[in-house]
């Protein structure tokens, strides 16, 4: 019998993680990705609660219920639905993250995107999140802003695990990196344990290219060809990570117990018709990552996909892609900038785009 491809990137070293959530698939379908898949990680977005949420009728009972244990506040009424998801999500997921020793078996929410430039809002949420879910298997997802890295640093020294999320370029993620050590030193230094917390970095893979693609004609990047940037930006973000983890500034760190912060490859759905549905997955497949698969990306690798390594092929080649695009004219750095802000932004609109359609149903039922 031919295996899983969705297993098999276990064999290149990659964890499989589904960009989803939603109450009907609580618990029965996920056990069944767990079982027949090896899923070993969930992660969320405002994006994807809002759908779930505001755009079907199955959490209205629950809306019911949330209203007398939190009142008819949207937000209350929105923290206690997710947080129920979030919950029985965790776990589910709990044997993955107990045979992996906390690696794996996470299921991530996120502190709300208002806080994207709060520092301090960013901490206190992310520490009352974590204490509420009441599960050691969840992640709190924090944005990668100059103000979020900032609180997961000290999310990181307090032992709260972290998706640090919305990370497009490099030099954020190494600012990400750094931030991890100098948490887990600050632990050390205090005498705390550094074997925990865990923690990954979502760097964001398909938007880069959607942005970069249409400028290439127009551009004197004539080595560049479309689909090239993502692969290649996320290529150095992972010579960066050997060089940190695998070299000097980690190893008193990892003889002490602290383990890498891995990177996740997000945002791995194709956008349009010019490539296969598997093709950031199959490019990105490596060791010692993970990759969060959207429903549709996710299907279609277990139907289609081919794991095998290929991540680090052209791995001394990558920073040439980049520098070609900078000196055909393409301002990498603002296209960076301005997928963080949209990025954000995004999340922003879906949250009170829900908060919105929460308070009509709030409305609705108190008039019947």
């Amino acid at each position: 019998m031919t295996e899983n491809p969705l297993r098999g990137l276990a064999g290149v070293g990659q964890s499989v993680w589904y960009d989803n959530i939603h109450r009907g698939m609580l618990p029965a379908e996920l056990e069944r990705l767990v079982r027949e898949d090896g899923l070993s990680g969930v992660t969320t977005n405002p994006a994807i609660f809002q759908k779930a949420i505001g755009g079907t009728e199955a959490y209205d009972e629950a809306i019911t219920a949330a209203v007398q244990q939190v009142g008819r506040d949207p937000e209350a009424v929105f923290e206690a639905l997710a947080m129920g998801d979030i919950r029985a999500a965790a776990q589910v997921l709990r044997p993955q993250y107990t045979q992996s020793d906390g690696l794996d078996g996470y299921v991530s929410m996120e502190v709300s995107p208002q806080l994207a430039d709060d520092a301090r809002g960013t901490v206190t949420e992310a520490l009352r999140l974590y204490a509420d879910a009441g599960e050691p298997n969840v992640m709190i997802k924090v944005p990668a802003t100059p103000a979020g890295v900032e609180a997961f640093e000290e999310l990181t020294v307090r032992g709260i695990p972290v998706n640090v999320t919305l990370i497009f370029g490099v030099e954020r993620y190494r600012q990400v990196a750094e931030a991890y050590v100098r948490g887990l030193e600050r632990r050390r230094q205090a005498g705390d344990s550094v074997a925990e917390p865990a923690s990954v970095a979502s760097l964001f893979i398909s938007r880069l290219d959607a942005k970069i693609d249409p400028l290439l004609a127009d551009s004197g990047s004539a080595d560049v060809q479309p689909g090239q940037a993502a692969i290649a930006n996320a290529r150095v973000a992972y010579s960066v990570y050997r060089e940190i983890f695998h070299g000097a500034p980690f190893a008193a760190l990892a003889e002490a117990g602290a383990r890498p912060q891995r990177l996740l490859w997000a945002s791995t759905g194709v956008k349009g018709e010019r490539y296969p549905e598997t093709y950031y997955v199959e490019a990105l497949a490596g060791p010692e990552t993970v990759t969060t698969l959207p429903p549709a990306t996710y299907e279609a690798y277990r139907r289609d996909g081919q794991p095998r390594e290929q991540l680090t092929a052209q791995l001394e080649q990558a920073p040439a892609v980049l520098e070609a695009l900078r000196a055909g004219g393409i301002d990498l750095d603002a296209i960076l900038d301005e997928l963080e802000r949209e990025g954000i932004d995004a999340f922003v609109q879906a949250h009170r785009t829900l908060l919105d359609v929460l308070e009509k149903k709030l409305q609705a039922a108190a008039a019947t």
